[in-house]
């Protein structure tokens, strides 16, 4: 970063409210949801995580949305459209893959909630702002959670196939979450071998998903998972958007994911011609 600039905020004090149309869209989509019971302080936690996000993108990239009602609908609401499925299957721990700006995984943690979540982004200067948000939603926010429950928020600087390579994450997280981060063929191999035996992925994608869906089958089948289930989001302006759920049944084979060269020199939709890795 910029050595000569004002380091960027870790609280939300001093920074701008959230206009009011963006707190209505907020309730609105939360009763939609089923959420309109969410504690305040989970509430105040994702307005304030949104506040530090829109301060620290005007010093980097961190979401190309920037209108306050757009990131209350693209960034919190759809986050917030897995936490039905997340509470139905009892998950209490959670990986986001390359969370970036801190979605899905920030809004889950608060909104399930979360014993214990992983954010994991390899960029940097995006995991230096996953920290601060991190920081701020468990030091600041209180969310009410049982006490025996610590809610803890960590943030890995690093490769999602570093963390496949060490025996003590790889395939022990009951869900791994990941919004907009590759072609479904590609994420699968990196995020299959993290999700333990008996849980979930959960990827965020649009329609049209068929083609996707089917080159996507052979990695799948090869690493463990069950046939994709698709559940439609039915939130105001994001009817184009789909929850696609893949049940780990088996385990993956060792030596995947691939290095990510190897992934675009043979992708896993051949996978019945690959030599052993």
């Amino acid at each position: 970063m910029n050595q000569d600039r004002e380091p960027l905020p870790s609280r939300v004090e001093g920074l701008p409210e959230l206009p009011g149309e963006a707190l209505r869209l907020l309730d609105t989509g939360l009763a939609q949801l089923g959420l309109d019971g969410l504690p305040a302080p989970a509430r105040r936690a994702m307005i304030d995580h949104l506040r530090l996000l829109d301060a620290w993108n005007q010093a980097i990239n961190l979401s190309a949305i920037r209108e306050p009602t757009a990131a209350v609908r693209e960034h919190i609401l759809d986050s917030l459209t897995a936490v039905g499925l997340l509470r139905a299957r009892r998950i209490d721990a959670l990986l986001d893959l390359g969370s970036g700006g801190g979605y899905p995984g920030l809004p889950l943690a608060l909104a399930v909630p979360a014993r214990r979540t992983l954010l994991v982004e390899s960029v940097g200067k995006k995991a230096a702002f996953l920290s601060a948000a991190a920081a701020l939603a468990t030091a600041n926010a209180q969310v009410e959670i049982p006490a025996e429950i610590p809610g803890e928020i960590e943030v890995f600087n690093g490769r999602a196939e570093a963390l496949a390579a060490d025996p003590g994450p790889r395939e022990r997280w009951p869900a791994v979450v990941a919004r907009a981060i590759a072609p479904l063929a590609e994420l699968v191999e990196i995020a299959l071998p993290l999700v333990a035996r008996g849980g979930l992925l959960v990827a965020w994608k649009r329609h049209p998903l068929d083609a996707e869906l089917d080159a996507a089958w052979p990695a799948i089948e090869l690493l463990g998972g069950a046939r994709p289930e698709l559940v439609a989001v039915t939130v105001g302006g994001l009817e184009d958007h789909v929850l696609v759920l893949i049940d780990k049944v088996a385990a993956s084979p060792p030596g995947y994911p691939r290095d990510p060269a190897q992934r675009r020199r043979l992708p896993l939709a051949v996978a019945e011609r690959l030599p052993s890795p």
